[in-house]
């Protein structure tokens, strides 16, 4: 199983977005912590830049420690904004994520599907960092035109799966709660309208449990378009990123049906919002790695 460390990590120690310094540090944490391979991320268009410019030294850091970085996602929610000039803007931004993700050495880049244009009273979902179990009080703008978004985000996926390819990379969204994508069928219906099996899904497990989806049957729905697995625990009842083991997943019969589709992608931990963040993520990378040498009883493999 190779096993890496998400971005979330980062962000939990030194917010949203983490500066160049505090990046570097997180490097070294996350090295400490058991992980030779991490995912990089790049939150709007400042950080973005910052990251490209210092795009070697951060490799260089990576190399050092013996770091892989096996995804990399540009974080760009004008990408799905209904204004062609803030979109065109935000593809062109873009443009630099892919390139990072090659120099990197990625293996994918990571694109969201982002909120949708609607009228929040209170807190919007993922304007900073991640917060779990929140409510959110939304109206709709009476001009808010549902096949124009959706036009919108295929537009976008197509272009951004064509940057990917072009550069030999795979493009991955993964549903999550609140966003335009937050199911497996909704996935399953931006892959359709692609058209392009370039382009494929992030199993994130927390986000799909919490949206009480039963994950072997989003499993064998998705099938061999999972090219990226992002691991955490709840029990369903909210959006928590808990430490492996600490909910209701059943983690053996998860990866009885990935073992049976041949799924040979990076798991990353994407554990967050928990006390002792460290502790959470060392005992998850325990957990997989005994998941590891337990016995398949389930009959799925």
């Amino acid at each position: 199983m190779k096993v890496s460390c998400c971005f979330l990590y980062v962000i939990q120690h030194f917010g949203y977005p983490p500066s160049l310094g505090d990046l570097m540090r997180a490097l070294r944490m996350m090295r400490r912590l058991g992980f030779n391979a991490v995912e990089l991320e790049a939150i709007g268009e400042q950080n973005l830049k910052e990251i490209h410019q210092n795009r070697g030294a951060i490799r260089d850091t990576c190399e050092e420690l013996g770091l892989s970085v096996v995804d990399f996602s540009a974080i760009l929610p004008d990408l799905v904004d209904l204004d062609t000039k803030k979109r065109s803007r935000a593809r062109e931004l873009y443009k630099l994520g892919v390139e990072l993700a090659v120099h990197f050495g990625a293996g994918t880049v990571q694109l969201d599907s982002y909120t949708a244009p609607l009228k929040h009273r209170g807190d919007v979902p993922y304007r900073e960092a991640i917060e779990y179990g929140k409510p959110s009080f939304v109206e709709v703008d009476p001009d808010f035109r549902w096949p124009a978004l959706w036009g919108t985000l295929v537009e976008t996926v197509v272009y951004c799966n064509g940057l990917a390819r072009e550069a030999g990379l795979r493009l991955v969204l993964e549903p999550r709660v609140g966003e335009i994508v937050s199911n497996t069928g909704g996935l399953l219906r931006l892959m359709d309208s692609v058209e392009d099996a370039n382009f494929g899904a992030v199993l994130e497990t927390a986000h799909l449990n919490a949206q009480k989806e039963i994950l072997v049957l989003s499993e064998e729905k998705l099938a061999d378009r999972i090219y990226y697995l992002h691991v955490a625990d709840n029990d369903g009842r909210d959006n928590r990123h808990l430490a492996l083991g600490e909910g209701n997943i059943v983690w053996r019969s998860l990866f009885s049906c990935l073992e049976k589709h041949r799924f040979d992608g990076w798991v990353a931990v994407d554990v967050g919002g928990v006390a002792d963040v460290d502790a959470a993520y060392v005992r998850s990378l325990r957990f997989l790695r005994a998941l590891e040498k337990e016995p398949d009883r389930t009959g799925a493999g």
